[in-house]
Formats: structure tokens, sequence, C-alpha cells
């Protein structure tokens, strides 16, 4: 085990649930090295208070006696990066119901419960909370009716008669779909669904929706397979079944950023001789890959297809004309 604040638990986790533990029981379930073994129990004895004790009568590693029956409480410690984001994430979404609410009542323990994960006492989890921050913009709020409708139909398997705004087109229309899958992505809800006019999976966002009703019919079951193989294969969150290839090409100052991360599941990446660093990522629609690659202006370069590659010096020509 790699994580060392998981160890410790695990450690403390151990003595308490079996009241005695062996050094080798310690191993074989920590699966770590006797020396790194001996440098935790060490650190947990000196460094965290923890009042554990060596019996060699018995060869077992037990708590003090003044400790039997209490519950060791181990201060101070620090989580993971994917610990800390969710605890975070978590507590937020919940501290931002409605505290009059009846779900926020009923899901008021299990916010308490996140509040004291985060430290071992309230001050602490204050602490944490006042220094630490998550942030986001550009969100797009749902209107509750609306999101409480296509939740409930989700979870009812019932179809939806509803009012859609297509953005693009400044149109909208009527649509009666089958809610198969709800996504959140960045910031924006989305709705994953069958649409019985179109007789094809589409996604929604729920933002547009201008109204919604149940119909009373049964929605079409789709299986979760096949609405992710049509629906999640391309950049980002523009769905389609004719999946295209971008290659892009970032300068070498980028290159020390971009390289680290992750825009699509089965990118292909390299780094090339002079330093630069070439990304390959899947798509269908190309508006939000676009996008994303203008925020890095000249530091990178469509390569292919030649149809992105025109979309992006479109886009870069009419704002360079904003200027003039």
């Amino acid at each position: 085990m790699g994580n060392r604040t998981e160890r410790f638990y695990k450690i403390e986790n151990l003595i308490r649930h079996h009241g005695g533990v062996s050094f080798q029981q310690m191993l074989d379930t920590l699966e770590v090295s006797p020396a790194t073994l001996k440098r935790d129990l060490q650190f947990l004895r000196d460094r965290m208070d923890a009042p554990i004790v060596y019996h060699r009568d018995d060869n077992l590693y037990r708590f003090g006696e003044e400790f039997r029956g209490q519950k060791h409480e181990l201060p101070g410690l620090w989580f993971d990066e994917r610990e800390l984001y969710s605890l975070l994430t978590a507590h937020q979404l919940l501290s931002s119901l409605d505290s009059n609410g009846t779900l926020s009542r009923h899901l008021q323990p299990l916010l308490d419960r996140i509040y004291h994960l985060l430290g071992t006492n309230d001050s602490d989890s204050a602490e944490l909370m006042r220094r630490v921050r998550i942030m986001g913009t550009g969100k797009r709020p749902v209107p509750s009716e609306h999101f409480e409708l296509i939740g409930a139909a989700l979870l009812q398997r019932q179809r939806i008669a509803m009012r859609y705004l297509t953005r693009g087109r400044k149109t909208s229309s009527d649509r009666e779909v089958s809610p198969q899958r709800l996504i959140h992505y960045r910031g924006t809800w989305y709705l994953d669904a069958w649409c019985h006019e179109s007789d094809a999976l589409k996604r929604f966002a729920l933002d547009a929706v201008e109204s919604a009703e149940m119909t009373g019919q049964k929605a079409r079951d789709i299986s979760l397979k096949r609405v992710e193989q049509e629906l999640d294969g391309g950049y980002g969150i523009f769905a389609g079944s004719k999946i295209n290839w971008a290659t892009l090409v970032f300068s070498a100052e980028a290159a020390q950023w971009v390289s680290r991360e992750e825009w699509h599941p089965d990118q292909k990446t390299r780094t090339l001789p002079d330093g630069r660093y070439e990304l390959k990522v899947p798509y269908v629609e190309p508006t939000e890959l676009a996008m994303d690659v203008l925020r890095h202006g000249a530091e990178v370069e469509v390569v292919s297809p030649k149809a992105l590659r025109d979309a992006v010096s479109t886009r870069l020509k009419a704002a360079l004309a904003q200027y003039k």
C-alpha cells in the first residue's frame, strides 16, 4: 500500500478490532516491508501519541491498558488528492441544499459525518474548510422543477414530453424521449435519452429544457453499454457515432502543462525531438474541442484534420478582427 495515511488507519483498526495483532499479521495485511512497518509503528507512537504497546509474552501489539474501550483519534492526518477533493466536493454539494428542505434534513447526518472526517475535531474541520477551496466557473443552473421531474422519470423508467431549445439553430421543438442517464459535466447537467422523433440516442442540456412532463408511457430501455458506446466516444460532451481524430502540436513551453493533462481516455501522445508535444484525440463535433484549443492561443497548432484546422483559423481571425 502506497498511501501512508491509509496504512496508519489500517494499523489502528487491526489492533482495535482484534484486540491484539502480530507483526506478521500486519505485514500480510498492509503488504509492505518489515522496515516500513517498523517506521510506521514508531511514527504512530512518537509523533501521533498512539498508545500501541508490544507484549512479549504473546508476541502481539495492543493498545495500552489506559486506552482499553476508548477510541484513539489520529491527529493531523492528511488526505491524498482524490480523497480531499471527493470529501470537499460532497460537503460543498450537500451544504448548498436548502437548509429547510426535506432532502437536506435527511442528509444532515451525512453532512455532519463528512465534516468530522475532514478533521479530528470541529476546529480542525473548520480550519480545513477555511483554508482549502474548490472553485468552479460557468455553472448553468437547471430549474428545480425540471430537474426533479426528469430525475423521477429516469428512476421510474417513464417517457418525457419536453419543449427543447436547440441553441445552434435558435429554435424550439417538441420532443418525446426515454431517459437513460444523467451526466454532470463542467458545471452543467445533461440527459442522455432515446429520442422517439429522431429514433436515436441524443444528449440534451437540461438548462435548455423549456418545459417537461411525464407522458405515463413506459420508457424504452437501452443498454448502458450501448449508451456508452454511442455517446462517450468523442471529445467532451458532444455525442455521435462518427469519430474523427484531431492531431494537435503544443509548443515545448506549453508541453510542461499539457503533457500532464488527460483530454480524453483514448488519447495518443508523444514528445517530439524538439520538445514539442503531440496530442491526438477523438472527437465527434468540433465546437468544444476548438474552444479548448483556442484557450492555448499561439502555443498550439491544429495539424489535422483540415476541417478542424480551418474552423480554429476562422475563429482566430474573427477574434483578431475585434481588435482592429
